[in-house]
């Protein structure tokens, strides 16, 4: 019987050897200072959080310790690393007996930069610049690689609902070809992934939380159910 490899990123944590100053970011972050132990699931990890709780922040952190570049991109793109928190140096990654045959950093953010180094790098290839951010977006996650480690943050940004639809669906298809991905976003359309491991960052650190007792779930269902009177609600004269 064969041994699988994934997960490919087995754990995650502060290095004991590390020297922080827990009064600097992103260590005063509480969801970082106390993080512990993360243990990825073998096919799908979501992070979730409130704004500024710091799930960005280890995700780049994490796609900066295994040489992956800042602004997103494989380990094909050589860019000089912008902004990256102290983190990344901190962090002790354990990793599967055998290496993925593919990574690659996924940020909505700073994609068109990517894409700009790509075509400058990489001619004479069809500019993904003549496509629009999400088609663009699509296209590169559809251009995944079985066995592949693949960290994206907030995919969402630049996906419609059908398009964040089809994410889902090409997504399991590479976890079905041995892909493990660890996602930070806000989506209850990508977070509704069945047996994804969802940790939510807060003030008490990293916990596991169900789909269904998420605050984008519950905060979505909610709306759409009583949306005339949620707007009733928000958009009150004083």
């Amino acid at each position: 019987m064969s041994i699988s490899a994934k997960p490919y990123l087995r754990e995650i944590s502060i290095a004991g050897d590390a020297e922080i100053d827990f009064d600097s970011y992103p260590f005063n972050i509480p969801a970082v200072r106390d993080m512990g132990v993360i243990e990825p699931h073998a096919d799908v990890t979501f992070f979730v959080d409130e704004n500024g709780a710091g799930k960005s922040t280890m995700l780049e952190a994490i796609a900066v310790a295994m040489g992956l570049p800042s602004e997103g991109g494989s380990r094909n793109v050589h860019r000089e690393q912008q902004d990256v928190s102290p983190l990344r140096n901190c962090l002790k990654l354990v990793k599967s007996f055998r290496k993925p045959a593919w990574s690659y950093f996924l940020r909505a953010e700073s994609l068109f930069n990517v894409f700009t180094y790509l075509d400058g790098t990489f001619p004479p290839q069809p500019s993904k610049h003549l496509r629009s951010h999400g088609e663009a977006f699509m296209d590169v996650i559809l251009e995944f690689s079985a066995g592949g480690l693949y960290l994206l943050d907030e995919p969402e940004a630049a996906l419609s609902p059908n398009r964040q639809l089809a994410a889902l669906s090409a997504i399991d298809q590479l976890v079905k070809q041995d892909c493990q991905f660890i996602i930070a976003t806000h989506s209850p359309i990508l977070l509704s992934y069945p047996n994804a491991k969802i940790l939510q960052f807060d003030g008490s650190g990293i916990a596991d939380v169900a789909y269904e007792d998420t605050e984008h779930f519950a905060v979505t269902r909610d709306f759409l159910n009583h949306y005339p009177r949620r707007l009733k609600q928000l958009l009150a004269d004083d």
